[in-house]
């Protein structure tokens, strides 16, 4: 299925993901926020086991904002899991 995330807190504007019938996250795709480490977020989560991936990137933080790109992208993959 594919999924779509309206972050806060962070420079990204949205993300998306799709997570196929055995659990796994493909395409995950941010819009804005720091090209190369979102890019990087993407290629690292290929195949991954999406909670598993949520649990390794919740509550990361960037610059003291309380969360950051890895840990928005947790957060929609909890919600598209429940």
């Amino acid at each position: 299925m594919h999924f779509d995330y309206t972050p806060t807190g962070v420079c990204s504007r949205h993300i998306e993901f799709d997570i196929d019938d055995e659990g796994r996250l493909h395409n995950v795709r941010f819009t804005g926020g720091c090209h190369g480490n979102t890019q990087g977020i993407g290629a690292l989560t290929e195949g991954m086991d999406a909670r598993e991936a949520a649990k390794r990137m919740g509550g990361i933080d960037c610059k003291a904002k309380g969360t950051s790109c890895p840990d928005q992208l947790a957060r929609a993959i909890t919600e598209a899991l429940s």
